[in-house]
């Protein structure tokens, strides 16, 4: 181990960009050519045989898409001090203010905020209305998205199909854990993969997936689209997902206007 205040081993750097060149699936020669370096000089940085200087980490940075929150670790691990982060254009109680507005503009369905990590921060009132069939103990703040959905104690058991409802979750975090490089989502992955369930379904074509769902004494059919604040490099803002769940059928659009009347709290705290 190094002594305390002594320079981090260039090669970390130099394995840092080889993962996150291997999770984009760039080769050296493609990411040499996005940074407008050469192949060698590349390939001696991610075998510690150079240092990188901090424009061309910047740059690899950059063509590599490595989250602001990552990057210091990119710099420390050169040797290098970490880039002042760039201020906020937006501040975030402005932010805050329309992520509210539109998770109350998408009444009388379902939609909700979710952070880095797929943890609910804000929810409309039919997406409460929703949370109502969790058991108490995966209502406890904060609200995992991921594992309130996928654990048997939860929306799971209200899932008619459950197997493909499964299948797109643990592929959607999949990706965003491949995407981030969190450690906090990688052992969610790997908790809530672990979870009991049926055995994943045949590959399916289908742009959308339909989550067909026993609620309000009914069944209802929805599918979801989810957006997300800024770019994945500019600010903690970003780490701010949205998800709209829409009607698949006439008839799941006919339940919820009509279960919209009932007593909720506004769109806020999701507890």
């Amino acid at each position: 181990m190094p002594a305390a205040g002594s320079p981090v081993p260039v090669s970390e750097v130099g394995a840092l960009l080889r993962e996150w060149r291997r999770r984009r699936g760039l080769t050296q020669l493609d990411l040499a050519l996005l940074a407008d370096t050469s192949t060698r000089h590349l390939s001696f940085v991610e075998t510690g045989r150079a240092r990188p200087g901090p424009a061309l980490l910047a740059r690899l940075a950059d063509r590599l898409g490595v989250p602001a929150r990552q990057r210091d670790a990119l710099y420390l691990a050169a040797g290098h001090a970490p880039v002042p982060a760039r201020p906020k254009p937006v501040p975030p109680h402005l932010v805050a203010g329309t992520v509210e507005r539109l998770l109350a503009a998408h009444e009388p369905f379902p939609a909700l905020a979710f952070d880095a990590e797929e943890n609910v921060v804000s929810l409309n009132r039919p997406a409460a209305l929703l949370a109502r069939l969790l058991p108490e103990h995966l209502r406890r703040p904060p609200v995992n998205l991921m594992r309130a959905s996928l654990h048997p104690d939860g929306l799971a058991r209200h899932v008619v199909n459950l197997a493909e409802w499964r299948e797109h979750l643990l592929g959607r975090l999949h990706r965003q854990m491949v995407h981030s490089g969190l450690p906090a989502l990688r052992a969610l992955h790997r908790e809530v993969s672990g979870y009991p369930g049926p055995a994943a379904p045949a590959p399916d074509d289908g742009v959308l997936a339909v989550l067909h769902l026993r609620a309000f004494g009914t069944e209802v059919r929805l599918f979801s689209t989810v957006s997300t604040f800024g770019a994945g490099t500019d600010t903690d803002l970003c780490a701010l997902s949205l998800e709209t769940f829409h009607p698949a059928d006439a008839r799941t659009a006919e339940v919820f206007r009509a279960a919209l009347p009932a007593a909720l709290p506004a769109a806020g705290d999701p507890t």
